[in-house]
């Protein structure tokens, strides 16, 4: 609210937001953040002791619900360990869940989805600065990803048995410095062609929005040459 001229300073911020319902917040690394102003808001009387505890209840209810106060032995999962976090059942249901998120804008020609069984003589050209570079595939508030878990385009397209050319035509989101003469060569003699574009963390984040949706750098060029 601060950011936003709504208030002007952290006291008042603080008193708005505990008397509008707001019982949490972020502020991470902030050593003076918003809520350490209610001490001073309560002693001013802008804010009531049942009020906090009113705030606080749910607060406090969630967890315990959530087993936070519990003995670690009373915590079901203190025991888990990568063996099952990553174990086949768990990676096949988050495969399944990532196929069912798909958004397919168009599919000219039912294009999709490639088949393993119809690729067997198909040259597949996969290009683009999303096509090979895992660091550029995770998003904002995404975890610490395990390297070995991780499949590009073009890991995943080579499992299918497939013949596949790449070349990403420009090494980072920004697409400053793209190289042409490469991705014509590759493009040119393939018979498929997937094309992996967007931003990444490199381009855009919170708090480093953008003002339009164009593609960043050469990769609109890029794009437009792939298709020619």
């Amino acid at each position: 609210m601060l950011g936003h001229h709504y208030t002007r300073t952290f006291l008042e911020t603080a008193v708005a937001s505990v008397n509008a319902g707001c019982n949490l917040e972020l502020s991470y690394g902030m050593r003076n953040n918003v809520f350490m102003h209610i001490p001073q808001a309560l002693a001013m009387g802008n804010i009531t002791l049942q009020m906090l505890h009113d705030r606080v209840r749910p607060l406090f209810y969630t967890r315990m619900r959530l087993g936070e106060f519990d003995p670690p032995a009373m915590n079901p999962y203190s025991s888990l360990d990568l063996s099952v976090v990553q174990s086949p059942e768990h990676r096949n249901l988050s495969l399944e869940a990532a196929v069912k998120s798909f958004v397919l804008l168009k599919n000219v020609r039912e294009t999709l989805p490639l088949r393993a069984r119809d690729l067997s003589g198909q040259r597949l050209a996969v290009v683009g600065p999303f096509a090979d570079n895992p660091r550029v595939l995770f998003g904002d508030y995404a975890p610490v990803p395990e390297p070995q878990y991780i499949y590009t385009p073009r890991r995943g397209l080579e499992m299918l048995g497939a013949n596949v050319s790449f070349t990403a035509g420009c090494s980072e989101p920004r697409c400053q410095r793209y190289s042409r003469t490469e991705l014509v060569r590759v493009v040119g003699a393939a018979d498929v062609v997937l094309i992996c574009l967007g931003t990444g963390l490199d381009v855009e984040t919170e708090a480093k929005d953008r003002s339009d949706l164009s593609l960043p750098g050469h990769q609109l060029e890029l794009l437009q040459d792939a298709v020619q």
